[in-house]
């Protein structure tokens, strides 16, 4: 099995862990994330947190939509801009930050299990630093095309 097989069905399988023990909370994975993202960057605008989200700026605004008919998210008046309402959570979204705090704790210590106690540190460091090393390199496949159609033109 390879290092990105490995990697997308554990977390494939957190996910479902995750849906399955969060179903009486009320929330879906999707809304889980945007309530989870949204504790850390309390009125972000819509567009930055869709980028946070790594999902459509569309597709947020609806799921954000569905949010506030839900009472889980408000949108409040930026006070930088006049057009732009911010989303924050709603008491009803901050009451289940915790459970949902605690389930992943709990998933979490699930999937470590048998694993030395230093394992989760490590395992952390080292996804840590290979998100790094291709975050650093992003671009590099964009500047190496413009490189060598600037180089066949010559």
């Amino acid at each position: 099995m390879t290092l990105g097989a490995v990697l997308t069905d554990t977390a494939r399988m957190m996910r479902v862990r995750f849906d399955q023990r969060a179903r009486h909370l009320g929330l879906t994975r999707a809304q889980w994330s945007v309530i989870a993202t949204l504790a850390r960057n309390e009125g972000i605008k819509q567009a930055a947190l869709a980028d946070l989200l790594e999902i459509e700026p569309i597709t947020l605004c609806r799921q954000i939509d569905r949010m506030e008919e839900g009472g889980w998210i408000e949108r409040r008046a930026d006070p930088t801009d006049r057009r732009a309402r911010l989303p924050h959570l709603t008491p009803k979204a901050h009451a289940v930050l915790e459970q949902g705090r605690a389930l992943a704790t709990g998933i979490y210590a699930e999937a470590l299990a048998g694993l030395p106690s230093d394992a989760e540190a490590k395992l952390v460091e080292m996804l840590a630093h290979m998100r790094a090393n291709l975050s650093d390199r992003r671009t590099e496949p964009a500047e190496k095309k413009a490189a060598e159609k600037i180089a066949a033109k010559a």
